[in-house]
């Protein structure tokens, strides 16, 4: 079988994590890692130069990924706790930023609000504080460690005819915005990410990318001012998800296979539960023996040929979890709650 192209499909991922590993580009020269853990919240800092730009599609920058079980949970302590590291980030990336006490910000809701995965910017937006009318008519009357905020739920280009950047540009020439804080879902090459990744960069971010439908992108390139994005994946594609289900039929058949298991009916469950993450795929021999020659296909070109299959006949739907009503809630308030303690230090004395 001839090899793949893969540069005829577009494997889409927003999160530089996820790049790094699609291309597989881990040159030390132009990308480095660093990995910590909070409480249950792991922590993953990269920072990307201009040297992997090209190769990993990915802006240079700096991004944090944050891995949080609390949205399975929805435990209070939990949510706090990633809260608490979500505000922590955000403090070193205004500090990197130079963002100073003086200095006038707007939060921006990306999304429409009324489709429950893509509602997370406006969401954000309701919860956060908002202080910039209060400079304006009652300066006098505003206590310490208060900053000039305003915030925007600029809606989408199919609700209001105009380009989201647009907008955001004209509100940023009128009102002498010194940076942006933008909040917007995001798209995973994961199922295992969907609603628990928190990805922060001080490189922008595409408005719609979450749904596969990219605008201009809100950026200091853009806007002329520092941009910090904060986005989390709230739905999957089709082909990601079927290739997930494939990864771990794969993963269980060579746990059965090391654990001696016959064929035919042995294969079946019988409700064990099985850590299939923690199992090892099988070797490519091995996979190929079990799913021919799909088996024989490196990741990579395995989502590609399925999203080549299901794209054209409309089968690529985005799918996002039942509980995503809950989910937004609680993702929402953990969002808004950090970007109100990293930027008015009031909020952390009350």
């Amino acid at each position: 079988m001839d090899k793949i192209d893969l540069n005829n499909f577009n494997i889409r991922t927003d999160l530089a994590l996820e790049a790094i590993d699609l291309y597989n580009y881990k040159d030390s020269n132009d990308i480095k890692e660093e990995k910590y853990t909070k409480g249950k919240v792991t922590v993953t800092k990269i920072t990307v130069e201009k040297g992997a730009e090209e190769h990993i599609h990915k802006k240079a920058g700096i991004y944090y990924t944050l891995d949080t079980s609390a949205i399975l949970t929805h435990d209070h302590d939990d949510l706090l706790e990633t809260e608490n590291v979500l505000t922590d980030v955000l403090r070193e990336i205004l500090e990197h930023e130079q963002i100073k006490p003086e200095s006038t910000g707007l939060i921006v809701g990306l999304g429409n609000y009324n489709v429950t995965p893509d509602s997370l910017g406006p969401v954000v937006v309701d919860n956060v504080m908002v202080t910039r009318h209060m400079f304006l008519l009652q300066p006098e009357s505003i206590s310490e460690g208060v900053r000039n905020v305003s915030a925007l739920a600029p809606g989408v280009m199919g609700t209001t005819g105009i380009e989201t950047s647009d907008i955001i540009q004209s509100v940023i020439d009128k009102i002498k915005v010194d940076y942006v804080i933008a909040i917007d879902a995001l798209a995973s090459r994961s199922i295992h990410r969907v609603n628990k990744t928190i990805q922060i960069t001080n490189t922008g971010i595409s408005p719609g990318s979450g749904v596969g439908n990219k605008r201009k992108e809100l950026s200091k390139d853009t806007l002329g001012i520092p941009v910090i994005a904060i986005g989390i994946p709230t739905v999957v594609d089709i082909a990601t998800i079927t290739y997930d289900v494939i990864d771990f039929v794969l993963r269980y058949l060579n746990y059965k296979i090391k654990n001696d298991a016959k064929p035919s009916n042995s294969l079946l469950t019988s409700g064990e539960r099985v850590a299939l993450e923690e199992i090892d795929l099988p070797t490519q021999e091995q996979a190929k023996v079990l799913l021919g020659t799909f088996g024989s296909l490196s990741e990579q070109e395995k989502r590609s040929l399925l999203a080549e299959i299901l794209t054209p006949n409309g089968y690529n739907m985005m799918v996002t979890p039942k509980e995503i009503d809950i989910d937004i809630d609680d993702l929402s308030k953990v969002i808004s709650r950090a970007i109100d303690r990293a930027i008015h230090p009031i909020v952390n004395d009350a």
